[in-house]
C-alpha cells in the first residue's frame, strides 16, 4: 500500500475525517463518478447557452482552440490505435458534448432558415 500526503481546504478535511476509516473507499467512488473531461468544459459550453445567444452566435459557437486541439490529439491517437482506456472514456464524452451542441446548432440552421 502506498501512503499519500494532501493538502484539503478545513471544511473538506473535517468533512473527511468522520469517514476517515473508509478513505480508500471514498476516493475509489470519487474516481469513479469522476467526468473524463475537465468540469470548465461543461462550464464554458454552460456559460455560453446561459448567456441567451443570437442563433447566429449558437451557429459559430466552437470549443476553445485549446480544447479543439486536444480532441484532435486524442482523433489521432485513436486512428493509430493508441488510446488508453481512460482517454477513450474522455473521447467519448467530448463526443456526447459535441452531439449535444450539433443538435442546439441544427435547431438554430432551421430557424435561421426561417427567417428573411
Amino acid at each position: 500500500m502506498v501512503e499519500m500526503t494532501i493538502q484539503l481546504p478545513d471544511t473538506l478535511a473535517s468533512e473527511l475525517a468522520s469517514v476517515e476509516d473508509r478513505l480508500p473507499e471514498v476516493l475509489a467512488y470519487g474516481l469513479g463518478q469522476l467526468s473524463p473531461v475537465p468540469n470548465q468544459v461543461y462550464r464554458d459550453v454552460l456559460n455560453f447557452l446561459i448567456s441567451q445567444p443570437s442563433p447566429q452566435e449558437l451557429a459559430q459557437f466552437a470549443p476553445k482552440p485549446e480544447i479543439q486541439a486536444h480532441v484532435s490529439t486524442l482523433l489521432e491517437k485513436n486512428r493509430a490505435g493508441m488510446l488508453t482506456a481512460v482517454e477513450q472514456s474522455e473521447l467519448a464524452e467530448y463526443d456526447r458534448i459535441n452531439h449535444l451542441v450539433t443538435m442546439f446548432k441544427a435547431r438554430t440552421l432551421n430557424y435561421l432558415k426561417q427567417q428573411p
